[in-house]
């Protein structure tokens, strides 16, 4: 399940306003690379929204379906804001309206072969 946190207006290339919904995962257990050590987190990402904005306000706090997902992506530069040290990242989060935890087989592995003799 995913939490809805908070609301962030935006506009599109056209200057058109859209609202989209920051969304929280649960929380995670990741063992840092540098020190090996274990921390907690939670990953977040937006998603763009239909909803005017006292819709979109109205849902903050609401529960979904789904998971934060990590995904690849082109590499881009990303500044850390408390040391303002510039990084190049080649990920991104997105929602997944399906929980992370289910493994699905494609179509094709799932049909089970079979002959018939006549």
């Amino acid at each position: 399940m995913v939490k809805i946190i908070a609301v962030k207006k935006s506009a599109n290339k056209e200057g058109k306003e859209f609202f989209s919904l920051k969304v929280q995962g649960g929380v995670e257990a990741i063992q840092s690379n540098e020190t090996g050590r274990m921390y907690l987190t939670v990953r977040t990402c937006y998603v763009s929204t239909t909803f005017d904005e006292a819709t979109a306000e109205a849902l903050i706090g609401s529960e979904l379906p789904g998971t934060v997902k990590r995904v690849e992506s082109l590499p881009y530069e990303y500044t850390i804001k408390a040391t303002s040290e510039v990084i190049t990242l080649s990920l991104r989060y997105e929602y997944s309206p399906k929980e992370e935890q289910e493994i699905t087989m494609p179509r094709e592995e799932r049909q089970v072969p079979f002959q018939v003799e006549f």
